[in-house]
């Protein structure tokens, strides 16, 4: 049936095509620089992935080594990487897409000068999350009595010793999560903001007719079934983001690899065998590997929201 319905699309997309040829005219940016920034750096890695290429010296083939020692002979990979992105995975990314549409949610249910002061706070910091971080957060965090997290914890007499949050195996990927959610309110915020605002407040009317008595059925049979493009949307960006957030362990920390590799992400590991060993063949494997984790991790829960 979905297939049915996808190939139907696709037949009116290409009759409208033909129909109206200026459109391909309209398509040709796009398409133009997706090729040239997507497609073809895509296509590069995948082809440096099976060879040995220090970045001076022509790519020397081979074949799958690059592949079978990430997944085999690198204890570091195995160790430390992998338990690393899962864990930061699995909390930011639906950490972070369940406060985005909460706070989305919220925003909708007060007036319109509050909400646009309040969306763009809320918003900044993932515009700005660059400068926080190496600014404001290793304030924060910072490992002597000047930190703020320790000046309260030592004024309170809960520790008697300043606490290397930064550099610390202990602490540091905790602080590197709360960073992460705090600075996740991006495109994918915005864009739920947006679908709970073009909601036609008459299907809650009528809902309420209908028997809905509370908010939180209005949001479970209403709000969500309406906005299923939005919070899709904001599914593939939060997906997307988590495992871009590698540069955060490295900002906070300062070195990459991160101490003892206790904030070391997939992202991490290829900046540090790209362009600091230059080991690209091996690098390229590894983005292909978070390619594919991030290709089927979409598709997996897009389900989730798709029109069937």
């Amino acid at each position: 049936m979905t297939n049915t319905k996808a190939m139907k699309r696709g037949l009116g997309f290409r009759r409208s095509l033909t129909n109206q040829p200026e459109g391909y005219l309209f398509m040709a940016p796009y398409v133009l620089m997706f090729t040239l920034f997507i497609i073809i750096p895509v296509v590069i890695a995948m082809g440096l992935s099976f060879t040995n290429f220090n970045t001076i010296e022509l790519p020397d083939f081979v074949g799958l080594s690059n592949y079978i020692g990430l997944l085999t002979r690198d204890s570091i990979f195995m160790q430390y990487v992998v338990p690393n992105t899962v864990l930061y995975a699995v909390i930011v990314g639906p950490g972070g897409y369940l406060l985005s549409f909460l706070l989305a949610w919220c925003l909708s249910q007060v007036t319109k000068g509050p909400r646009t002061i309040l969306a763009l706070l809320i918003y900044s910091p993932s515009m700005t999350s660059g400068v926080a971080m190496n600014v404001v957060w290793k304030i924060i965090f910072s490992g002597d009595e000047r930190g703020y997290i320790n000046a309260l914890l030592l004024n309170a007499g809960v520790i008697s010793e300043p606490i290397a949050f930064l550099t610390s195996a202990e602490y540091l990927m905790p602080v590197m999560i709360l960073v992460a959610l705090w600075s996740s309110m991006g495109i994918g915020f915005l864009a739920m903001l947006a679908g709970v605002m073009n909601i036609d407040q008459s299907m809650y009317d009528a809902a309420a007719i209908d028997g809905v008595r509370n908010r939180f059925q209005e949001v479970f049979y209403i709000t969500i079934p309406l906005m299923k493009p939005q919070m899709l949307f904001g599914l593939v960006m939060a997906v997307v983001n988590t495992f871009q957030g590698g540069g955060i362990g490295v900002a906070l920390s300062g070195s990459n690899p991160t101490p003892n590799y206790a904030g070391q992400l997939i992202v991490n590991m290829i900046d540090d065998y790209g362009f600091i060993r230059y080991e690209m063949g091996y690098a390229s494997a590894a983005s292909v590997a978070l390619l594919l984790l991030i290709y089927f991790l979409t598709k997996y829960f897009g389900r989730l929201f798709r029109d069937d």
